[in-house]
């Protein structure tokens, strides 16, 4: 519990600096595994519908590890009663804030009326904040884009800001792209709008109140650094995801904490130690879990072989702790997997 307290004080003393939530990617064998590289990033979990919540399986779109705090459960959903109990059941299973979707441009998620397409509806917004507020105690923030379409003007993100913070909310994470709600695809959306952070500092000068956070492109510290000079926090994607070895930087850079000290190898073990608990506890397969350190060794000599055999369907019926052994041996040129 103490541990728990401490990285929230560090978390509230320090930049905002987390890992986004990204959907098939950021569920809880993934956030363990960016919780062992850096202890005080705040890390966010998928989008959660408040439909798959409520009537669906709590335990498993909220089953979290006590290792992941700080960790904050990211909501889909647009009826403030929804989303108010979606908060209470995020607070209920120990999470440390509830994010509101604002931002996700699919045409699946725009069917549902919640994501981006909710930034037309700035007072509905207002509306869910507050009611997940009067239902939680824990923080209620909402991550949101820059525009919708070709709109490019700076008072529709404005006002959409000012209309929420009305309703109490404090933090806004921006994704310094717009939202191209038609002929794109979330793919394309994550590369094709502009990303424009002179948008994302204006918002920090028009309401310095505010705890401001911006999403987007950001690939390294030095870019991290510029930014946290002219906003609150910074939140990294892909990158973290694809170059995780990244985050044990962090600590020591960011939150004045100690260098990093553990090896390629040891976070390797540890994590072979939690396929073992997650096999025993859960019935998890090793290979759902694998799949989410594939870039520990991104750069280095030797990691297209340990890829390889960590993600090899044919070693399946092995143990962890036996696959970890081959893609840690010196490949032979005949090997083949």
């Amino acid at each position: 519990m103490q541990e728990k307290i401490d990285k929230k004080q560090k978390l509230n003393q320090y930049p905002r600096l987390s890992v986004a939530p990204m959907l098939d990617w950021t569920d809880r064998h993934c956030r363990y595994l960016h919780r062992l590289l850096s202890r005080y990033a705040l890390l966010y979990t998928e989008m959660v519908t408040t439909g798959a919540l409520l009537h669906g399986d709590v335990a498993r779109h909220l089953r979290l590890n006590a290792e992941e705090h700080p960790v904050a459960l990211q909501l889909g959903g647009s009826e403030p009663a929804d989303l108010a109990q979606a908060a209470r059941l995020g607070q209920e299973w120990g999470y440390d804030e509830i994010n509101l979707n604002c931002g996700c441009p699919s045409e699946r998620v725009q069917r549902g009326a919640f994501g981006a397409c909710l930034m037309r509806e700035p007072a509905l917004v207002a509306d869910g904040v507050k009611a997940m507020r009067d239902a939680v105690t824990i923080p209620v923030t909402v991550k949101h884009r820059i525009g919708i379409d070709q709109d490019e003007s700076y008072g529709f993100v404005r006002d959409f800001v000012g209309t929420v913070a009305d309703a109490g909310c404090e933090v806004f994470i921006v994704h310094a792209r717009n939202a191209w709600l038609k002929g794109l695809s979330p793919k394309e959306n994550r590369d094709i709008p502009p990303l424009r952070y002179g948008v994302v500092a204006q918002l920090k000068r028009d309401f310095p109140q505010l705890t401001i956070a911006i999403n987007g492109g950001i690939k390294d510290s030095a870019t991290v650094a510029e930014q946290l000079a002219l906003v609150d926090g910074v939140m990294v994607g892909r990158e973290a995801y694809h170059n995780p070895w990244w985050l044990t930087t962090w600590d020591e850079q960011f939150f004045g904490a100690a260098p990093f000290a553990l090896s390629h190898h040891e976070i390797e073990a540890q994590m072979v130690a939690y396929m073992q608990r997650e096999a025993a506890e859960h019935g998890t397969h090793w290979y759902a879990i694998a799949r989410h350190m594939l870039g520990l060794r991104h750069g280095l000599p030797g990691a297209r072989h340990w890829r390889q055999v960590w993600s090899n369907h044919r070693l399946k019926d092995l143990p962890a702790s036996d696959v970890s052994h081959i893609a840690n041996t010196k490949q032979d040129k005949n090997d083949s997997f």
